[in-house]
């Protein structure tokens, strides 16, 4: 079993020791991303909704790095910081799957990575 390495220079860079994603045969399986604009190097936490829309952005450019789209996402999993934004979070990121959504489960943790608010992963198959 062969795995290739994804590493999208639109996407921000990983923060530690592993890559923004794996591809092992037809499925890419991608590390949680948080909302860092590679272009600026910034964070964009101005409200929950921006910081999810750049989160899902992110993602984005690592499923079309890896010859993938959104309709190829079968699971996702998604880390909140609280559970009041669940709503909003959840409005940005249904504009991404709007039919035939994926599995999913969001956790409301204690603290995430640079403390941003949300962070998603998810595994895509051809």
């Amino acid at each position: 079993m062969s795995k290739t390495t994804i590493n999208s220079s639109k996407a921000p860079a990983p923060i530690g020791p592993y890559s923004q994603a794996v591809v092992i045969r037809d499925t890419l399986y991608i590390s949680g991303q948080i909302a860092i604009d590679q272009s600026s190097g910034s964070f964009v936490n101005e409200n929950i909704s921006k910081e999810t829309e750049q989160v899902m952005t992110n993602l984005g450019y690592i499923l079309e790095e890896g010859g993938f789209s959104f309709e190829d996402v079968v699971k996702c999993s998604i880390f909140i910081s609280n559970m009041d934004d669940f709503a909003e979070i959840n409005g940005v990121y249904g504009k991404y799957f709007t039919s035939n959504p994926p599995a999913r489960e969001t956790v409301e943790v204690s603290r995430l990575p640079k403390d941003v608010n949300v962070e998603i992963s998810c595994i895509a198959m051809k």
